[in-house]
């Protein structure tokens, strides 16, 4: 492992979907450090043990099926499509062919069942476990992730809109994110929300 950083490799001979997978995954696991091959051959030439999880393409898999049955629990399949059927058995999968936002669900949802908590996963570091956020920004962020607009966030925390505005622009500020999805993915991944909440 890079110092204590997990590594996951990204195996699909698709460049544009191993670059937005990537993206996301850096989001989801930002303390991860993230290796793109386009081929098996690739990933056998550089140490393909040293690996914490595996995303690999439906193609790659059936080819090397072995190799990853062996490895299944580290092992999460790409597919195109979500009919149960077209999964391969005994395999984690994400259906790739599916909006932004359900993507990053998928993922969040696999990453909160296999690692609650940060469980199996290496310590984070020391600032990185600081509490950034106060318990009042904690509750709206909660709110904002599960969908709630700023209106229905005041009347339910019995404050202004103008309040919760602040809230959200500190949030933000602190965390450094620009974007709800990115805050969905923050509050998930740090356990302030459930995923089945969003």
């Amino acid at each position: 492992m890079n110092g204590n950083r997990p590594k996951i490799a990204i195996i699909d001979p698709n460049t544009l979907a191993v670059l937005g997978l990537k993206n996301i995954l850096q989001d989801v696991i930002p303390i991860a450090a993230i290796d793109n091959y386009g081929s098996f051959t690739e990933l056998q030439a550089n140490n393909a043990d040293k690996y914490f999880h595996y995303f690999v393409s439906m193609d790659i898999l059936l080819r090397n099926r072995s190799f990853f049955a062996e490895r299944r629990n580290k092992t999460i399949v790409l597919t195109i499509g979500t009919d149960p059927e077209s999964q391969p058995s005994g395999f984690h999968s994400i259906c790739v062919n599916v909006p932004e936002q359900q993507l990053i669900k998928s993922i969040l949802a696999l990453e909160q069942r296999a690692h609650a908590n940060g469980r199996n996963l290496p310590p984070l570091p020391q600032p990185a476990q600081t509490k950034i956020l106060s318990d009042r920004e904690i509750e709206v962020m909660a709110l904002i992730t599960q969908g709630f607009i700023n209106k229905e966030i005041a009347d339910r925390l019995n404050i202004s809109i103008t309040t919760v505005m602040t809230h959200r622009k500190n949030i933000m500020e602190k965390l450094n994110i620009k974007s709800v999805s990115a805050l969905t993915v923050f509050a998930v991944t740090h356990g302030y929300v459930d995923i089945s909440k969003i």
